[in-house]
């Protein structure tokens, strides 16, 4: 709820002990944290995007947080996907971040949605959250994550990686622009290929795409004239 009625949200003692480092910063304080505790956040994804943003929106004290994958975890994830350790290899992802956010912060409310997002449920999924987090890392379900959010009108917070390089900025806010306005249509499946068969570093990760990058305003391809790369999501 990103309007909520803060005299309808208490803090109990422990969340005041929890919180208290927020609760002393002006730009926080009582206040801020009500709207924390108010705040429901949908993530999709918990790879190497997802997994930190989960375990800081929990330990800051999002009231409602909902999950969105279909893995499993798997051993290669974990040096990067740092939501989920050993214990939990062959098992399912949004299990292993649920079990970790409680154990950070056991006020939170876990939604589990064990599904890939499709275009059947998609707007479901994510109309009873204030904000959405696209942490995904192929094309199909970045551009349907940005059409459910323009639909419903919610904010996209989006990021992706590209090696050493990082991009993230919010989509759809306040009438905004969304992901179309930037990629009006999405590359080829071609271009995607490489993601899953391809290399992968620590949490970085490339594949080819149609569109060109940009470093200091100048336009670059890395792999020859058609094929360009791109951040893409871990």
């Amino acid at each position: 709820m990103l309007n909520p009625n803060l005299d309808e949200i208490q803090l109990s003692r422990e969340e005041i002990d929890r919180y208290s480092r927020h609760l002393i910063l002006p730009e926080v304080g009582l206040e801020g944290q009500k709207r924390l505790k108010a705040a429901s956040v949908l993530c999709i994804g918990t790879g190497g995007l997802g997994s930190p943003l989960l375990l800081y929106l929990a330990a800051a004290g999002i009231g409602r947080i909902g999950i969105v994958d279909f893995d499993v975890v798997d051993t290669s994830n974990l040096q990067r996907q740092v939501i989920h350790g050993t214990s939990w290899v062959g098992k399912p992802k949004i299990a292993s971040a649920k079990d970790r956010i409680l154990e950070i912060n056991p006020n939170c409310q876990v939604d589990l949605y064990e599904t890939r997002l499709s275009a059947e449920n998609a707007l479901d999924i994510v109309a009873p959250y204030d904000i959405v987090v696209d942490g995904t890392d192929n094309f199909p379900t970045r551009y349907l994550v940005n059409d459910a959010c323009v639909l419903l009108n919610k904010p996209n917070v989006y990021g992706s990686i590209f090696r050493f390089e990082g991009q993230a900025t919010v989509f759809n806010y306040q009438d905004g622009p969304n992901y179309r306005d930037l990629y009006p249509e999405p590359p080829p499946p071609r271009h995607g290929s490489l993601l899953r068969r391809g290399w992968r570093s620590g949490h970085f990760a490339w594949f080819d795409r149609r569109d060109s990058g940009h470093r200091n305003g100048q336009n670059y391809s890395r792999s020859g004239k058609n094929a360009q790369r791109s951040p893409a999501a871990l």
